[in-house]
């Protein structure tokens, strides 16, 4: 399923997968939220809840009944810099107030009963990595930031990261799947730009703010147009006794992966367009 955003993001809390209705598969509510300079949103103390930083500044504070604590984060870049991301289980309520410029964050929501305490990460926990190098002449090298696991995270139903795409790059490559439901977020750079989500046997365009849920069992690889850079959050939800760890790959797409693999390239010196 790709969801299309309509425009420009509004301010409020903006529902984009629900946990009802014909997104109920996912098993996550996912949102964008928007606050105006100086202002505020509470998440109520219900769900577990993560909340990654956009763009713009914001003081998060938290608490389940005691004492607040809280931290600063600011993103200029999504596409330079990683992430702050505030995690919470079921019980605590998170307070976002918006600095001088405002703030954008993404807010993904699933039901937990289990019971672990508050992290808030910085740009600087997440693990970042430079994935397909020395392959397939650099087509799809791409950098994979995870902000937490089952490895991190081991009560958590959720496993959360980024990706940075560059143009006329493939990423989420070799082709796999996995049985646990999966949400992919879009941005890109320049906004009017796009990319191809593909989807089982099925290629979808993405543009600037889109988002694609992703069933059981399909293959989900991605690519980014020439000129222009992609990224996108992806989310992950466990499954009750199935938690993720990591996908399958698609058997026939598997030789990719030696760095000796031959890759075609068109005889020096032809000319010919289409």
């Amino acid at each position: 399923m790709v969801i299309r955003h309509p425009g420009p993001s509004l301010l409020g809390y903006e529902k984009i997968v629900d946990r009802k209705g014909g997104t109920r598969f996912a098993l996550m509510e996912f949102a964008l939220l928007r606050i105006a300079p100086g202002e505020s949103w509470s998440s109520g103390k219900a769900d577990e809840k993560a909340m990654l930083l956009i763009s713009g500044s914001a003081v998060l504070s938290w608490q389940d009944g005691g004492a607040a604590e809280s931290a600063s984060a600011a993103r200029r870049s999504l596409f330079d810099e990683s992430p702050s991301v505030l995690h919470l289980a079921s019980g605590w309520e998170a307070r976002v107030t918006a600095g001088p410029l405002g703030a954008e964050l993404a807010v993904t929501r699933t039901e937990n009963r289990s019971v672990f305490p508050p992290r808030f990460y910085r740009a600087q926990d997440c693990r970042s990595e430079e994935r397909g190098k020395g392959t397939l002449g650099e087509t799809s090298t791409r950098i994979v930031r995870t902000v937490f696991d089952a490895s991190t995270a081991p009560l958590s139903h959720l496993v959360l990261g980024e990706v940075v795409n560059s143009p006329g790059r493939w990423s989420s490559y070799p082709p796999h799947h996995h049985p646990q439901p999966e949400i992919y977020h879009y941005r890109f750079q320049p906004e009017g730009g796009f990319g191809l989500a593909v989807k089982g046997s099925q290629a979808h365009v993405v543009r600037h703010r889109d988002t694609v849920l992703i069933r059981e069992g399909e293959v989900h690889p991605q690519a980014a147009a020439p000129g222009y850079a992609m990224w996108y959050l992806w989310v992950i939800r466990h499954l009750d006794g199935n938690r993720y760890v990591q996908p399958t790959f698609a058997p026939e797409h598997l030789w990719v992966n030696d760095p000796s693999a031959p890759i075609w390239a068109p005889p020096s010196g032809r000319g010919d367009t289409k």
